[in-house]
């Protein structure tokens, strides 16, 4: 299985909050589930911690390579800028994966790297996989908290993403 490309300075393990989610399920393709990634404007249909979406750059709603954008997740106004953009294409991963950050002084600004990789198995499967390494105060913070809202919102984020893949095809 493929894995996540990290820029140097985001490694896992180097940075001071790391969360990883991933599922495997039977009975969907990257083919059902990408359209729901990429097109933020069903972000809030199916993960209520995404809001207030908008682009800077005349793109959109749909990400893109180099798309800059914001929403509202976790509490803080996240600006992204869309660093990694491959749509499905037969024997590759897809993937998408942007740089965030929360303006602020030291005690409150935020920069993390959120990446997603969707790929077909054999067996008529396939994995969605999200991975978010943090830097800042607020991301120790995030660290220390049991639950941890990370693990818990991506969570809800797959889940929500693979139940509107499901609904979608049946409709189909």
């Amino acid at each position: 299985m493929h894995a996540i490309n990290w820029p140097d300075d985001y490694q896992p393990g180097f940075t001071d909050n790391f969360a990883s989610n991933e599922v495997i399920v039977a009975g969907l393709s990257v083919a059902d589930v990408w359209p729901l990634l990429a097109d933020t404007t069903a972000w809030p249909t199916y993960y209520s911690n995404a809001s207030d979406i908008a682009f800077h750059d005349g793109t959109g709603p749909v990400l893109s390579a180099g798309a800059r954008f914001r929403f509202t997740t976790f509490g803080f106004p996240v600006e992204g800028e869309v660093t990694e953009f491959v749509p499905p294409a037969a024997g590759q991963a897809a993937r998408v994966a942007w740089h965030g950050w929360v303006e602020g002084d030291a005690q409150g600004r935020l920069d993390v790297h959120h990446a997603w990789l969707l790929e077909d198995l054999p067996g008529g499967r396939v994995r969605v996989l999200t991975q978010e390494t943090q830097k800042g105060v607020p991301a120790v913070e995030l660290a220390k908290a049991r639950p941890n809202p990370m693990i818990n919102g991506h969570q809800e984020w797959l889940d929500g993403l693979v139940e509107s893949a499901r609904v979608a095809r049946k409709a189909r």
